[in-house]
């Protein structure tokens, strides 16, 4: 990649910045649900926590599949809008929308009447399954609104506007607390409260998403559902959901795993993976924003414009990894118990989060270049990229099965690998992309 200044601080830094910030809060909505859910159960036991463990790896893998609906939306509104071509980038608005609802509607009920033999394939029984599925079947109803937000973030993140889903999905966060400390606590609904206000807050925040998208669909050329307009939708969420897959397979795999070791194993590393989908995000916060540049630079056919920025991105993103893993490994002994008063799950979950702040340093290349490639269409290569890495860190899953005194450090040992062989390729694949 080349660099147009060598200045430690550019406009296209105070530019990324300016668009992190907000993009934090939309990119941590779904792992601030999480963290919530996990700190409100967490106190109700620890077989309630192991089935929220299995049951929010279930909803990762359908959220985060769907995260086309954002990425290759914002890519295809943020070139179109570079290129001047307005209607055309409210006609892919109006196409992701509709793809919301065709992937979202027939999901919730495979779901809701899936979510018991889902759980068990996890590995969760006896109490823990029953909680799992408890969870897992309210959940569903929330599925398909939960995705229309997708699709109106992929939107506005397009346009540059990362302020609007910053406010919406503050306000649900909050929504989701109030109400699940009430129904959790005041009206000792158990698990079935915190899905419930989970669902209620995802109800919310869609209605006010499609109450702003309003005036975009009227500007559109083509309102009504268009095979040619949502296919390359399709192909690229055809690409990036083999990638999303192979990831979530990983962490899927990592809690089957944990699953399979003990309850305070299990219990512990849905402690950890918390913190670090919460942490992650926040890493991204840096690489969206590299999203929509880097392709609104392309729009425009500057390609040293976007492999200026990409630099600048990586940059920003190597020194928030840095000052976020210290963080994290100073407050390693503090943060487990926040969630639990189990002393078995504490131990575990403190060795846990010493190996994500090492796990942090490599995670901000990687994710900063997702960010630049995502930006630049290359789908295809994530794709292949990320199921190739989950053949990669296979075998160490193995090894923690056959020693399961291994335990967390194995688990947390081998997602570290992972992510620094993600990191090592992106890397390449971004310098020859932008070259």
């Amino acid at each position: 990649m080349t660099s147009r200044r060598s200045d430690r601080f550019t406009p296209v830094d105070r530019r990324i910045l300016g668009l992190a910030l907000p993009a934090l809060g939309s990119l941590a909505v779904e792992p601030v649900y999480v963290l919530v859910d996990t700190a409100i159960v967490g106190r109700l036991g620890t077989e309630e926590l192991a089935g929220l463990a299995i049951a929010a790896t279930v909803l990762s893998f359908v959220f985060a599949g769907a995260n086309f609906l954002t990425y290759g939306t914002t890519e295809r509104v943020a070139r179109r809008l570079g290129a001047g071509a307005d209607t055309a980038a409210a006609d892919v608005g109006v196409q992701a929308l509709w793809l919301a609802l065709l992937f979202g509607v027939p999901a919730a009920p495979l779901l809701f009447f899936g979510s018991r033999t889902l759980s068990r394939l996890l590995g969760a029984t006896g109490e823990v399954l029953d909680h799992a599925e408890t969870y897992l079947s309210i959940s569903a109803l929330g599925v398909p609104f939960f995705l229309i937000t997708l699709a109106a973030q992929g939107v506005l993140r397009g346009a540059s506007d990362y302020l609007t889903p910053l406010w919406v999905l503050l306000a649900a966060n909050v929504t989701n607390l109030v109400v699940e400390l009430v129904l959790v606590f005041g009206l000792d609904m158990g698990v079935a409260g915190s899905a419930w206000s989970t669902v209620i807050a995802q109800i919310g925040a869609s209605l006010v998403f499609l109450r702003i998208l309003w005036r975009r669909v009227l500007a559109a050329a083509i309102r009504r559902p268009d095979r040619r307009g949502m296919a390359p939708l399709m192909t690229a969420g055809r690409h990036l959901l083999l990638r999303v897959g192979s990831m979530l397979a990983v962490f899927a795999g990592s809690t089957a795993v944990a699953a399979r070791i003990d309850e305070p194993t299990l219990a512990a590393h849905q402690v950890v993976i918390s913190f670090f989908f919460f942490l992650a995000l926040t890493l991204d916060a840096l690489a969206v924003p590299a999203q929509t540049i880097v392709a609104e630079e392309l729009g425009r056919g500057d390609r040293a414009g976007a492999a200026h920025v990409a630099s600048r991105a990586v940059r920003l993103s190597v020194g928030t990894g840095l000052l976020l893993g210290a963080f994290v490994a100073t407050l390693a002994p503090v943060l487990p118990n926040i969630f639990t008063d189990d002393p078995e799950v504490v131990s575990r979950a403190t060795s846990g989060i010493w190996w994500l702040s090492a796990l942090l340093l490599p995670g901000a290349v990687a994710f900063a270049h997702d960010g630049v490639l995502i930006g630049a269409a290359d789908y295809r290569f994530l794709g292949r990229a990320a199921f190739g890495y989950l053949i990669v860190v296979t075998p160490l899953a193995v090894v923690t099965l056959l020693f399961p005194e291994l335990g967390v450090a194995g688990i947390w040992g081998g997602l570290l690998v992972w992510m620094v062989v993600r990191a090592v390729v992106n890397d390449r694949r971004t310098r020859t992309v932008l070259a």
